[in-house]
């Protein structure tokens, strides 16, 4: 990195920066409280708002949204006149899964390989971090040139919509010039990248009902229809042959015509076992950027341990479904949910249910807001230029404001690089790009303030 005060001031804070996400990632802030604590969430609340509170920002509050989790708001004034810009985190994280697939404890950051290990150190803790460093690097350079509104999120790892519901019934609270999304990330570690699209997502829990009791397999199997069976049909019927998404109504063909993404650079980002083939058609952009993909989360059955000789009564699971823009995710709930109800065999008894949505977003990358991010990150990553990417992932919040703020510029950035296995177990940040992004968005502040 080209030597610039900035810059300068960021990597002597880097120090500072490892010690908050070692205490940020420390709590178990998983927004779902039948598995973990809602004490953990609190608290990871309250460590945000202190920091906030300890940056001089005003009117530090903790927001109580629709969904029965918390999301920290806080204002720092600028200049009179001056833009505003929110900058946008979220401190929720995904469950750790399997715990003994950890190399380190999930929830203590830990340094290896030039990494920093546990979850939430990229998605997105790190970005409360990223936020943090950058106004501290313009703070200690003369002074921070916007009005800067945050909002750190509570439970977007779980896509209940709580912010979305509280932005729409406080309209004004995150009215802005500007909104910088700290939870995307690069397209590879060293690629300064913008999201330019995400796609939105459905996820719809499926109950299949066949019998008023389990029964015995050997007195009954070949007769009695088996619930699990009747499910794993009704699963299966999601896919075609080649694995390509294969919802009755939904469009799966179209493409993707930005950057490309090489498949065997995919297969080693992705981890995918020799011999073992991708799934769909098309290049792997147009598969994971452009088209819907369906993704079974969860099957509620009887493990193999301790398993009886018993035609199963009952089965359920949870559905994923990402929808890419131009598809709306409210039409593709209700396909999604019927053709499960249609492909169902042998009249078994069927229950949907719907429990999170988010829609698709395209960006407009053609805003000034683009442009001082472009300058930003060429300085920040000298001899790169900007790349725009597709997201696979969902941030419903990202419509929502659109919505609410339409002549709002959106950019996406963060740490979600493939090297981080967000959502996976051992999930890392590189902190050479949190020094990096730090340092891009101190500068976009700086040259977007005076656009």
């Amino acid at each position: 990195m080209s030597s610039n005060p900035v810059a300068e001031t960021v990597a002597s804070l880097m120090p500072r920066a490892r010690a908050e996400l070692t205490e940020l990632v420390a709590f178990k802030s998983v927004a779902d409280f039948e598995q973990f604590p809602k004490s953990e969430s609190e608290a990871a609340a309250h460590w945000v708002a202190d920091a906030l509170t300890a940056e001089g920002f005003q009117d530090v509050a903790l927001l109580d949204t629709p969904d029965g989790t918390q999301s920290v708001y806080g204002h720092l004034p600028g200049p009179a006149g001056a833009k505003t810009v929110l900058l946008y985190a979220h401190y929720d994280v995904q469950p750790p899964l399997d715990e003994a697939g950890w190399t380190t404890p999930p929830f203590e950051l830990t340094e290896r390989d030039g990494r920093w290990y546990g979850r939430g150190a990229a998605d997105c803790k790190g970005g409360v971090i990223m936020h943090l460093l950058a106004l501290r690097a313009l703070k200690a350079n003369g002074g921070v040139p916007v009005h800067v509104k945050f909002i750190a999120e509570g439970s977007e790892e779980q896509g209940t919509g709580g912010l979305e519901r509280y932005a729409e019934e406080h309209p004004a609270l995150l009215e802005a010039d500007t909104v910088v999304i700290g939870d995307a990330g690069n397209f590879r570690v060293g690629l300064p990248t913008v999201t330019a699209t995400l796609r939105g997502m459905t996820m719809m829990r499926i109950q299949v009902d066949t019998l008023a009791g389990n029964l015995h397999s050997g007195q009954f199997g070949g007769a009695a229809p088996d619930a699990l069976a009747a499910l794993i049909r009704v699963l299966d019927s999601l896919r075609g042959k080649d694995g390509t998404t294969t919802i009755d109504g939904l469009t799966p063909d179209a493409s993707w015509d930005g950057l490309q993404y090489d498949e065997e650079q995919f297969r080693a980002d992705a981890k995918v076992l020799d011999g073992v083939e991708l799934i769909g058609d098309g290049t792997v952009a147009d598969r994971i950027w452009a088209r819907p993909a369906v993704t079974v989360l969860g099957i509620d059955c009887p493990p193999v341990v301790g398993a009886t000789p018993s035609v199963q009564a009952s089965a359920r699971a949870l559905v994923s479904l990402r929808v890419p823009p131009g598809i709306d995710a409210a039409e593709a709930t209700k396909l999604l949910q019927a053709h499960l109800e249609t492909h169902t065999p042998w009249g078994a008894r069927v229950r949907t249910e719907q429990i999170g949505q988010g829609q698709p977003f395209r960006a407009d990358t053609t805003s000034p807001a683009y442009a001082a991010m472009a300058e930003a990150m060429a300085v920040a990553y000298p001899g790169q230029e900007m790349q725009y990417a597709g997201q696979g992932g969902s941030i419903p919040l990202c419509n929502t404001l659109a919505g609410l703020y339409p002549h709002a510029e959106i950019l996406l950035i963060g740490l979600s690089e493939p090297e981080a296995q967000i959502h996976a177990v051992n999930e890392s940040v590189s902190p050479e790009e949190l020094e990096r992004l730090s340092v891009a968005e101190a500068l976009f502040l700086r040259n977007y303030a005076a656009s």
